[in-house]
């Protein structure tokens, strides 16, 4: 049973998270964050998908990996099928903090296909860190489908994702450096030299793949 004391803090907290002050909002989340109560959950996971600020947003994740998966996992899946497209953005990178792998049912295909660049780098490093043991050559295909596309943070974000499963994206990448697309084959290349040398970079990967593509395989610098 809350006191009359706690319910006056609750109703100052939540109506913090309406103001039009992101600074206020900001010390709103940092509250709520801090002392953790179940019945902050939906609107935090409800401001996720409006707030304007990326401080508050980043600040929002934190404060609901600060309850229980048990409340807040639910919450975040239903965000997934929202049409707002940063709802399901926010939605899937929480969901890859909290790190909870009853989530990964909820992980589509069509999430991580999504039209709109934001939800779907979200969705490739949520998959990564929820995929079970035994499922990443499955999901490796399909992330692999999406080789070429975007500019380069989301080729970039791409690429981490499919390194972070190791080896088993290999067959992957061998079967998209066959393709017609030349965008596919350059970020399929780059990829593959991401996951041989981690330390190379992704601007000297992609120059490499792109010489590659110039002068084969096989082919020497004179």
């Amino acid at each position: 049973m809350t006191t009359p004391e706690e319910d006056t803090t609750t109703t100052r907290a939540l109506q913090g998270l309406e103001s039009g002050s992101s600074s206020v909002r900001l010390r709103a989340v940092l509250a709520v964050g801090t002392t953790p109560d179940p019945r902050f959950v939906g609107k935090l996971v409800e401001r996720c998908a409006i707030e304007p600020d990326f401080y508050v947003r980043d600040m929002l994740t934190w404060a609901l990996t600060r309850h229980s998966p048990t409340t807040t996992v639910p919450a975040l899946v239903g965000e997934l099928r929202s049409e707002r497209a940063q709802a399901r953005s926010q939605a899937l990178h929480t969901l890859s903090k909290i790190g909870d792998r009853r989530a990964w049912p909820a992980i589509t295909r069509a999430l991580l296909t999504d039209g709109d660049d934001e939800v779907a780098r979200s969705a490739w490093r949520a998959a990564v860190v929820l995929v079970p043991e035994g499922e990443e050559a499955q999901l490796a295909g399909v992330l692999a489908t999406q080789l070429g596309r975007g500019g380069r943070e989301t080729q970039l974000s791409l690429s981490r994702a499919l390194v972070a499963l190791g080896e088993v994206i290999t067959p992957a990448l061998r079967a998209a450096m066959t393709s017609r697309d030349p965008r596919v084959r350059q970020h399929a290349n780059a990829t593959e030299r991401l996951l041989r040398d981690p330390d190379a970079g992704f601007e000297f990967a992609i120059e490499e793949a792109k010489r590659v593509a110039v002068l084969g395989t096989g082919g020497q610098e004179g």
